[in-house]
């Protein structure tokens, strides 16, 4: 906020103090009538402000800023979100969202379709992965700086509404007006054999159909021969409660608890698993890190205090508060935390909120500066209680789920050279130029993966296409990450040709946590 504003801040901040009152009724909750005066003052000087402050005041964008921090006052889950982000928010949450099907990328300034969703409406007009789009709506997006925030704002809409398209192919520019559709998102980005009878599934979040493509990813690797299961959650930042019950439900024998809810809503709720889950006898790995939240420490918690599976990585994030979404008169949502949830052996891992909402969200920051990327911090849960599994193992509360086996970040290869490349978006750039007339020379991902190895011509093209972009070539750091960037190159590739199911997979081929649970699998 502008310094300018600096002593209209406090003011305004005790002003909508009040207004959490005023929202408190759209929660059925009674307006305590003496509080009337303070409306009239409230009132009286939003009108003194308009009227005589000496520059003009963004009220909209000064009241929304207010009224989120009056609420990160309570805690720094409850939030205020206004009716114009509520949509995009929520797309993530229902899984879905109206638009073409496409998945597109901005390459050299221009905007290229990477990945065609089969049966989308895009499919069936026949826009092919490796188009360029020139025109949405008639309106140029071949200018530099196009921004991939304005390209969806364009390409999404209401479904059975129409857009029109211009593409360039083979030299060729073809017009094409495509209907939107509804778009799913999946919560599952990889599920796959990694050996003859291990299975990896990815969730990337808890939205409100994943519980069932969990179930049919299960059903899909049970039929392939899956005897073991690897479950990733990490980087999952959660999402709906009712969905990770579910989840975990398919692993728990009847009877076991698998979390407890209070608030004052909820009093005292436990949530218990109903047996004969498809994956109920099946040897199980969760793997989470520093950014597995909420819905997925629920999960690794339930799994860890019933002893049901390994917990593999690092310490989840600490988020054991449960929010509801209530709606207000202008269609903006207010997000209010209303319960919060333990594991089954009754302890609460919400981490401390500690001195401000920044600090809070930074954390992880200091986690990593404190080095507990890289070793466990058992001086966490120094003053924290301890709880009992059910078979008698110790574990704590008060700061995210600590998993059983802990695999330090593997920063071993990465260099700044290295790091600066990756997020310059080259190695997109180099993947999308290199399949460009090879999208159908592999029919899936285990063959591309056995087959395919990065050649050095590759590696050479991203030394070049980033002294392009200004990126000075650094031998020695080349020299550390070459086989590092062999790796990211091939899971790009990969990606271009499979989506995220297939960057993901290969991935995983190299990654630590997950080599780390193979290991614990085949004991």
């Amino acid at each position: 906020m502008n310094r300018k504003y600096a002593f209209v801040y406090p003011v305004l901040l005790m002003i909508f103090l009040v207004i959490g009152l005023l929202l408190g009724s759209k929660l059925n909750q009674p307006v305590p009538q003496h509080n009337s005066g303070n409306y009239s003052k409230m009132q009286e000087i939003i009108g003194l402000l308009d009227r005589e402050y000496v520059d003009s005041i963004e009220s909209t964008k000064l009241f929304e800023k207010t009224i989120s921090d009056m609420l990160h006052e309570l805690d720094p889950h409850s939030n205020y979100i206004p009716y114009k982000d509520l949509k995009a928010m929520n797309e993530q949450i229902d899984g879905k969202f109206g638009g073409i099907g496409i998945r597109f990328a901005i390459i050299r300034d221009t905007l290229c379709v990477t990945n065609v969703i089969p049966n989308s409406p895009s499919f069936g007009m026949g826009v092919l992965a490796g188009d360029k789009i020139l025109m949405i709506d008639g309106k140029n997006v071949t200018e530099k700086k196009i921004k991939n925030e304005d390209v969806l704002g364009k390409l999404k809409g209401e479904p059975n509404t129409k857009v029109k398209i211009q593409l360039y192919r083979n030299k060729k520019k073809i017009d094409k007006t495509i209907t939107r559709g509804i778009i799913p998102i999946p919560s599952i980005v990889c599920a796959q054999m990694l050996d003859e009878k291990t299975g990896y599934i990815r969730l990337d979040n808890f939205s409100v159909s994943c519980a069932q493509e969990f179930n049919d990813a299960a059903t899909q690797l049970k039929a392939k021969g899956m005897k073991k299961l690897i479950f990733d959650l990490r980087d999952n930042g959660g999402g709906v409660l009712d969905q990770a019950v579910k989840i975990s439900d398919e692993f728990l024998p009847k009877g076991r608890k698998i979390v407890i809810v209070k608030g004052k809503k909820y009093l005292n709720t436990t949530r218990y698993a109903n047996g004969g889950g498809l994956l109920e006898n099946t040897p199980l790995v969760v793997l989470i890190n520093e950014n597995s939240a909420s819905a997925s420490e629920i999960v690794a918690g339930a799994i860890q205090d019933n002893d049901r599976g390994m917990i593999i990585g690092r310490r989840s994030f600490g988020k054991g508060l449960v929010q509801q979404d209530f709606s207000l008169s202008d269609k903006s949502d207010l997000r209010l935390t209303i319960a919060r949830y333990y594991t089954p052996s009754g302890r609460c891992i919400q981490k401390p909120f500690g001195d401000s909402y920044e600090d809070y969200y930074h954390s992880a920051e200091k986690r990593r500066d404190n080095g507990e990327y890289f070793a466990p911090d058992s001086s966490v849960f120094k003053n924290a209680h301890k709880f009992q599994t059910f078979k008698g193992r110790t574990v704590y509360d008060g700061g995210g789920i600590m998993p059983d086996i802990f695999v330090p970040l593997d920063t071993s290869n990465s260099t700044i050279y290295y790091l600066t490349l990756r997020y310059s978006g080259v190695f997109q750039q180099v993947a999308f130029d290199f399949v460009s007339n090879k999208r159908n020379s592999w029919s899936s991902i285990s063959e591309f993966n056995a087959a395919f190895t990065t050649p050095k011509l590759l590696l050479q093209k991203l030394v070049s296409e980033g002294e392009k972009l200004k990126i000075p070539y650094n031998a020695s750091d080349f020299g550390r990450s070459e086989e590092l960037m062999k790796q990211v190159m091939k899971a790009e590739i990969a990606r271009q040709l499979f989506i995220e199911e297939g960057y993901f997979f290969i991935v995983a081929s190299h990654d630590k946590e997950v080599q780390k649970a193979l290991q614990f699998l085949k004991r």
